[in-house]
């Protein structure tokens, strides 16, 4: 039997008010198969390598981001259909990455935005999304990292709204994140936009 060989897959997402929303990253591919067609960031996965280290690695090599501004990774979900690269068995594991605003030659997409990519990775973008939806509020490195230490009501309510496709009940939300370790509301109110009125400010204390 032919042995598959591990493939690092990442879905890079940033939100910085540039952007606009959460977006996600994609680039050319350098090299066959499928050169100068989009795709997501990936790597093989080196011998001893760890997953988080390869997914850094990718996020650098492919989009061009600054070490310093891949904030956190972790894993989402591995993918084993047989076919799904020319070359040969090829396994992947798909990564999440937030990054910071910064210079770099990728492309950052919506996702409802995303065009067709590479290999399957329009589909590794469709169950990625799912499940980023279910680790906002959820899992801490993420949420943390993709909000920040502070954020007003209106950024989380436009992340949750970017990740699920769906604007949450402003009640319900307040209520989710009143339950966050570590998160409280703080007596600041912000002004997000000129017309708007100013938002309730949420902010994660010290690290236990």
């Amino acid at each position: 039997m032919e042995q598959s060989v591990v493939s690092v897959d990442v879905v890079a997402v940033r939100f910085c008010d540039e952007d606009g929303g959460v977006r996600i990253g994609i680039a050319p591919r350098a090299r066959e198969p499928y050169a100068g067609e989009l795709a997501l960031p990936g790597v093989l996965l080196g011998r001893g390598e760890r997953l988080a280290d390869a997914a850094r690695r990718a996020v650098h090599a492919k989009l061009g981001v600054p070490e310093a501004a891949i904030d956190a990774v972790g894993q989402l979900v591995t993918f084993d259909e047989p076919n799904r690269d020319p070359r040969g068995p090829t396994l992947s594991i798909a990564m999440w990455a937030v990054v910071g605003l910064h210079e770099g030659p990728a492309r950052w997409a919506g996702f409802d935005e995303v065009p067709e990519l590479a290999f399957d990775h329009n589909r590794i973008v469709e169950v990625a999304r799912r499940l980023l939806t279910g680790l906002l509020w959820k899992d801490l490195p993420f949420t943390r990292a993709l909000l920040g230490e502070e954020f007003p009501a209106t950024r989380a309510v436009e992340a949750a709204t970017a990740l699920s496709g769906a604007r949450p009940d402003p009640a319900n939300l307040n209520r989710t994140l009143a339950a966050i370790p570590g998160l409280a509301r703080t007596t600041e109110r912000r002004r997000v936009k000129a017309t708007g009125r100013p938002a309730a400010v949420w902010a994660f204390g010290a690290e236990e």
